[in-house]
């Protein structure tokens, strides 16, 4: 037996004696978990009401702004204590503590990263009101950890031991929420720099805007890594806005989705929230004290991320020795002996070089300079867009704005609807091209100030009555970025809106469960001109029958989109002379890639090499789709706790699966790389809200899971069902209605002096 046999061997025995109430969770009724609340608080100056429905979701009165902020910290400790302490250690680099040497290089690259590095800098130089906010959700945190009556079930199964949360904490959860997306594509990018064609691939990367969501390919390792930075990153989204005149109440209209990892507990959380500064509902990521995405008294407002090239990669290799500084950094291990790897840094930021996890393979010596290492202030923003009551104060309030970058839409009871870029841009003369990597000498990539959401584009009230926005390229001067999501998702949600003169919300819930891809029914049309073409024709004739029945919708029960993807798979494999996905170079089964370039690489083989490729691919598409009646069957919605990435246990947190609709860049997105089998969606439309300014009480929000993070919880998935019925959880504003829709009462009571 080896003797990675051997820790794993002790691992599942640990695991089994340990942590048998997180494999086998007793069910927690919704009242019982409730009953876990403590009610007498120290640090309260009056009494807060906690109004609850039956999906746990909480509305929290509070006569105090402070009371508000405390209350709203044990509420977070309640629902998600577990999910946050897995962050805590995520940003501080500690998964190895947790699931033993198996995460050594893990921890190793995001000690790198150093996502934390900020946090000092930022509370020191945030405003005290902010600051007082920022505290008292923190003593929220410690106040529950402290009387809890049990400890969440995970705790046991990965020796997690509570600690006191500190504001540097939040701080770091703030900046992994904030993580550039376009790392998963320069550190795929940088492991194809050693081709020979890398000039021309790095020209096709840039002019297919390739998405940034790019998988690791190499190992389990690097894949969590990559599950880890996207899943709790802001990295996708749709938003739209529409006008009063036209919608169908008479009301502005917002609406967005964002796009995270599709694994439980769900990376927002829903509350409302009332005190003398605030009356709003809406999304909150687990552990900061902000609603993100929502509704107040004034203002509607959702993102998406902007795709901005916040970081930049610099070959330091030629600066003094005296430049660099390095240190140890130990690493404990569960299960195993401690383990010490290098961290060094430059004047220009931390060398991921050192990262083996990181693929770069780069013989330089690359540091990575990131907008994250700087200080912003992203809660003071969003504290200020709650109580903003002006479009200008609205905008304004996004000054201090930093990561992620942002495109924030909004509408408001008086009827207005804009755009604004929330965001801290390096000031580049340009984004330089030739390479990804930059030189430190290179005008051209010095960094020149920064700009901020005052400096940045906006728009309020456009003529056409509605705005959208999906992750594509901004129509803007200002350098931005290298790599965004395909037009379609936009161009969807536009003629979508442009097709309707009065838009209802029910037209809202259509388009966030819609899932025609119009560039797919292109590309499947030119395939099938090619195919039909030649000599005596495809063959396959039941296969060719689907794929010339299908429209591009990746509904469930759609029966050629099975037929497509089999074809695509088999089409890009062989003209990249590749045994499977793993193989391909970075970006090669990107969506945009794949539109911009695959039929164009077709036509470009000799005609007796195009005809034995395309007959090669539609044979072996044909066994494959043979196997799956309908998209559905294929293409899955998995239900699984994020501690199915663990290894030895982690498929005993996969609780099931189900049919699933929707693809990569349709409205309803439900990521997946090239696919032939049955798999699991990675990646998507995880959250929606939808908000009707007519009325305070037309908001609506859903998640995929449910607002509960405790393993065994009634709240834990219920509201899956929901959220695949297209159907959501009303959160009011107005006193009555929260009344009636949130029966289920907590009392805090302040602790005696």
């Amino acid at each position: 037996m080896t003797s990675s046999h051997r820790r794993a061997g002790l691992a599942v025995l640990a695991f089994a004696l340990s942590g048998c109430a997180a494999l086998n969770p007793s069910p927690r009724g919704t009242e019982e978990r409730l009953r876990a609340m403590p009610t007498v608080v120290p640090g309260l100056e009056r009494t807060v009401t906690i109004r609850w429905n039956a999906r746990q979701v909480p509305y929290i009165e509070a006569q105090t702004d402070p009371d508000l902020a405390l209350a709203l910290g044990l509420v977070h400790a309640h629902l998600r204590g577990a999910q946050l302490a897995a962050a805590k250690r995520v940003v501080q680099g500690r998964l190895s503590e947790l699931a033993g040497s198996f995460a050594t290089e893990v921890d190793h690259a995001l000690r790198i990263l150093d996502l934390g590095r900020a946090a000092k800098p930022i509370l020191a130089a945030m405003p005290a009101e902010s600051r007082a906010w920022l505290d008292a959700f923190v003593e929220g945190l410690n106040a529950y950890q402290r009387a809890a009556p049990a400890p969440p079930p995970e705790f046991a199964l990965l020796g997690l031991r509570a600690e006191p949360w500190t504001a540097e904490d939040l701080i770091g959860i703030g900046r992994l929420a904030g993580a550039d997306v376009n790392w998963f594509a320069y550190f795929a990018i940088l492991r194809e720099r050693g081709r020979p064609d890398f000039a021309e691939w790095w020209r096709r990367s840039r002019q297919a805007g390739a998405n940034a969501a790019v998988s690791f390919r190499a190992d389990s390792r690097q894949s969590l890594l990559n599950d880890l930075l996207n899943g709790f990153g802001k990295s996708g989204s749709n938003s739209v806005a529409v006008a009063p005149t036209r919608s169908a109440s008479g009301g502005a209209l917002l609406a967005n989705d964002p796009h995270l990892g599709l694994s439980l507990p769900n990376l927002w959380l829903i509350a409302g929230l009332r005190s003398p500064s605030f009356q709003i509902v809406g999304l909150m990521p687990p552990g900061l004290p902000v609603v993100a995405v929502g509704c107040s008294s004034h203002f509607a407002w959702g993102g998406t991320n902007m795709r901005a090239a916040a970081s930049d990669l610099f070959d330091v290799s030629t600066l003094p020795a005296d430049a660099i500084t390095e240190r140890r950094t130990r690493i404990a291990r569960r299960f195993w002996f401690a383990a010490e790897r290098p961290l060094r840094q430059s004047p220009l930021g931390p060398l991921i070089s050192d990262a083996g996890l990181l693929g770069t393979g780069a013989a330089e010596r690359l540091a990575l300079r990131w907008v994250g290492h700087e200080p912003s202030d992203e809660i003071t923003a969003m504290l200020g867009a709650a109580r903003a009551t002006t479009p200008e104060e609205f905008r304004r309030s996004f000054a201090s704005f930093g990561v992620s970058a942002q495109n924030i839409l909004f509408a408001d009871r008086a009827g207005n609807i804009g755009q604004l870029m929330a965001a801290r841009l390096p000031g580049r003369r340009k984004l330089v091209e030739p390479d990804l990597v930059q030189r430190p000498d290179d005008p051209n990539a010095a960094w020149n100030g920064r700009l901020g959401a005052l400096d940045l584009p906006y728009s309020l009230n456009l003529t056409e009555g509605f705005l959208a926005s999906a992750n594509n390229r901004p129509d803007t001067a200002v350098p931005v970025g290298f790599f965004f999501s395909d037009d379609e998702r936009v161009r969807r949600l536009q003629q979508f809106l442009a097709a309707r003169p009065r838009v209802t919300v029910a037209d809202l819930i259509a388009l966030q469960t819609d899932t025609l891809s119009q560039d797919a029914a292109q590309l499947c049309r030119a395939l099938l001109d090619r195919l039909e073409a030649l000599p005596g024709g495809p063959g396959e004739a039941a296969f060719i029958a689907r794929l010339r029945g299908w429209d591009g919708d990746y509904a469930a029960s759609a029966n050629g989109a099975v037929a497509f993807e089999a074809l695509l798979y088999h089409l890009t494999l062989d003209l990249f002379q590749a045994e499977r996905p793993a193989e391909l170079p970075a970006q090669a089964q990107q969506w945009n890639y794949l539109t911009e370039f695959l039929i164009g690489d077709i036509d470009a083989r000799p005609a007796a090499a195009r005809e034995a490729l395309l007959r090669r691919a539609v044979a072996a598409a044909a066994r494959d789709a043979a196997r799956f009646a309908t998209w559905g069957d294929m293409h899955r919605l998995k239900v699984a706790h994020l501690l199915s990435l663990l290894p030895v246990i982690g498929e005993l947190f996969v609780y099931g699966d189900a049919p699933a609709g929707g693809s990569r860049e349709t409205a309803m997105k439900t990521a997946h790389d090239l696919v032939r089998e049955r798999h699991a969606a990675r990646y998507g439309s995880q959250t929606r809200h939808i908000s009707d300014m007519s009325d305070p009480d037309a908001n609506w929000f859903v998640l995929y899971g449910g607002n509960d993070g405790w393993l065994g919880s009634a709240n834990f998935a219920d509201q899956i069902l929901l959220w695949r019925a297209g159907q959501y959880v009303r959160m009011p504003l107005t006193a009555e209605r929260v009344a009636s829709e949130f029966p289920l009462l907590t009392r805090l009571k302040p602790a005696r002096r």
